[in-house]
């Protein structure tokens, strides 16, 4: 019998494991698996987390670290797009937005406090022709659930259903192959 309550005991604490662990894998999320609906993924930004600092903003009352991929980086040291020239096939940013908060320790500061999303920009001449041959994606961030979703036409500001959502803000900035940010002085 004692045998029977030990084999018991063990079978139930399998089943108690796998159904928490099923219960945390339906819990957490692979955000790699993200697309906009025209195909540009979250995926295509592997990595995007440890990228160089091109500069920092604040707008919208959000503040944001842009970060690019070496093919970025590396053009925007060779002057592009002061020189005229465009960015390279395979240049990519990523534009992390937070919330900022006053700074327990020194309150005069700003520091980030929770993401807001992130945005994606990827220059494929090819595949983004009809958009200055760059591709967009939004991804909203939700700190409660810890997941990201594709933004949507209810998100400020409002997102298509696909990769062209950013190119009619950046066409202002056509001259400067549609990108706004500066690579500055360090």
């Amino acid at each position: 019998m004692k045998h029977n309550s030990k084999l018991a005991m063990a079978i139930s604490a399998a089943v108690l494991l796998s159904l928490g662990g099923a219960a945390l894998a339906l819990s957490t999320q692979d955000k790699y698996e993200l697309k906009v609906p025209n195909g540009l993924a979250f995926s295509e930004f592997k990595g995007y987390e440890s990228w160089q600092l091109i500069s920092i903003s604040e707008n919208n009352g959000l503040q944001a670290a842009i970060l690019g991929n070496p093919t970025m980086i590396e053009a925007f040291r060779s002057g592009i797009p002061g020189n005229g020239k465009p960015f390279p096939d395979g240049s990519k940013m990523a534009k992390i937005h937070w919330t900022p908060k006053k700074l327990e320790t020194f309150p005069a500061a700003s520091v980030p406090a929770t993401q807001h999303d992130v945005d994606f920009m990827v220059k494929d001449s090819k595949r983004f022709a009809d958009s200055g041959g760059w591709g967009y994606a939004v991804f909203e961030y939700d700190a409660a659930s810890d997941k990201f979703t594709p933004g949507t036409e209810a998100s400020k500001p409002p997102q298509d259903h696909d990769a062209k959502c950013g190119f009619a803000c950046h066409t202002i900035v056509k001259d400067r192959d549609y990108v706004f940010t500066d690579y500055r002085h360090r």
